[in-house]
């Protein structure tokens, strides 16, 4: 813990301070320069300016490492934390540059500028082991994402998705909220290094186990875990398709980080135990629970959807069944697992929400039957949404099989008695195999319908895809890549 003066204060949140900076340069220079212009030409230089700040922020954390500890954990700056600040700059820009030829608002800049106040509350997220800090920066995020969720003012879908979001939100913030200050109380520290040290103990204070269900309510619902998952189809299918890339991606990995900071960090020592004939109460029953219920209702709920929105909503509430395992194990190399499996995934599907697009702009909707004869009309993006869900299967040589592969072996390999979830994990992925294949059945048996042209999407575009597909393809065959940053 070290002493900290204001303008060391600045220095140490720089990366921040050049995001915010970033939006309100994108608002700026959209009021006073370009509001007459066309909507691309302020789409353009909009997205620009963004990158430009995403890519500032990148090289400072790059070029300054740091490792400090200050204000009572209130900010906690090491390299793990800088490398996984980078990564979800690196999914923002991802996202923007696959979104930036939207056409759903005429807003585009206001738009941007939530992106990056979002990517701001995230990256605050990740560097704080203080309750107050993570709550607030939670309540930013899910504020940033309400709004864009509503964007697209010329869809029902878009604002009924929203006022869902915000609604189940602000109960999980609600059973959060008392969960923290539950912890607070039994500890007299918001510091998740002081709680631990207080509240542990066998058997668990009565309020410790109620603090720690509010609380696994609460992130659970941010991470879209069963049955906390009740607003992610619907957000998937209404919001604008950037947004939903978002959620899926980065927010997805600062929600997992901050889950694992809080159960691992913050209630340490009040583990219990799923041993037959030794169960004891604590977070990890409580979570395999969560566990188990996600990936069966996720994929079993996947396999009936039409919309290939809704099946990527309940594929993430699978996904996010697989990711608990890597919490669930708590060591070192089950955490690596996991920061692999949920940055992948985020890549993985911001590709996939890319291809979702283009074939919304090209026939008006996102069913399966919508992408018939996809192949024949736009060969390389229907080829990247292969790999995209081959992926997402969890089959090799992509990143999706590796991250399985490590995620599922770590959590075997530190606790044997997790051998039922990891066995529930593996059937399960074979059932979402089905889902996946039907979707590219529909792109490369089905036939087109009478009529349909060939889509000339945007080069970019497709070169984008191109390139997100290669880092899936590169990350599973060389995932060392990734992982030594772990």
């Amino acid at each position: 813990m070290i002493s900290v003066n204001y303008l060391d204060l600045l220095r140490l949140i720089l990366p921040e301070t050049i995001i915010v900076l970033a939006a309100l340069c994108v608002l700026t220079v959209d009021l006073m320069f370009l509001r007459a212009s066309e909507s691309r030409l302020r789409s353009s230089v909009g997205a620009a300016l963004s990158l430009i700040g995403c890519a500032a922020a990148i090289t400072w954390i790059v070029l300054t490492p740091q490792s400090v500890n200050i204000l009572d954990g209130t900010l906690v700056l090491t390299p793990l934390v800088q490398r996984i600040q980078v990564a979800l700059l690196v999914l923002t820009m991802l996202t923007i540059v696959t979104f930036s030829r939207s056409r759903f608002t005429r807003h585009v800049c206001e738009y941007l500028a939530l992106t990056l106040l979002a990517t701001v509350s995230m990256m605050l997220l990740v560097s704080t082991q203080n309750l107050l800090v993570i709550f607030l920066s939670l309540e930013m995020l899910s504020l940033s994402l309400y709004i864009l969720t509503a964007f697209n003012k010329g869809s029902v879908r878009s604002s009924e998705a929203a006022l869902k979001y915000f609604l189940f939100g602000g109960i999980s913030a609600a059973f959060l909220l008392f969960g923290f200050s539950l912890l607070y109380g039994l500890s007299n520290s918001t510091n998740l290094l002081a709680v631990t040290a207080n509240v542990h103990g066998d058997p668990l204070d009565p309020l410790l186990i109620v603090a720690m269900v509010m609380v696994v309510v609460g992130l659970g619902f941010k991470v879209a875990a069963a049955p906390f998952h009740f607003w992610a189809p619907d957000v998937y299918q209404g919001a604008p398709v950037s947004t939903a890339a978002l959620i899926a991606s980065s927010s997805k990995v600062a929600g997992f980080f901050v889950l694992y900071q809080v159960m691992v960090v913050g209630l340490a020592g009040a583990e219990g135990s799923t041993v037959w004939h030794g169960y004891s109460a604590g977070w990890v029953p409580m979570l395999a629970i969560v566990a188990a219920v996600s990936m069966v209702l996720g994929n079993l709920a996947a396999i009936v959807q039409s919309s290939v929105r809704r099946l990527l909503a309940y594929s993430a509430v699978a996904h996010a069944g697989y990711m608990l395992l890597g919490v669930l194990s708590n060591t070192e190399q089950s955490f690596s697992a996991l920061m692999y499996y949920v940055i992948t995934y985020g890549l993985t599907v911001v590709g996939a929400f890319g291809v979702v697009a283009m074939v919304e702009e090209a026939t008006g909707g996102d069913t399966i039957s919508d992408f018939a004869g996809f192949s024949q009309r736009a060969p390389i993006p229907s080829f990247c949404m292969l790999i995209f869900l081959l992926s997402l299967a969890g089959i090799p040589p992509f990143a999706g099989f590796f991250a399985k592969f490590f995620l599922f072996s770590s959590a075997l390999i530190s606790t044997p008695a997790f051998l039922w979830l990891v066995i529930l994990a593996i059937a399960m992925s074979a059932v979402s195999l089905y889902y996946y294949l039907k979707v590219l059945k529909s792109i490369y048996v089905a036939g087109h319908h009478a009529g349909a042209t060939l889509i000339s999407g945007s080069y970019f575009r497709e070169a984008v895809l191109c390139v997100i597909a290669f880092g899936v393809v590169l990350l599973g065959c060389a995932p060392d890549l990734l992982l030594r940053w772990f």
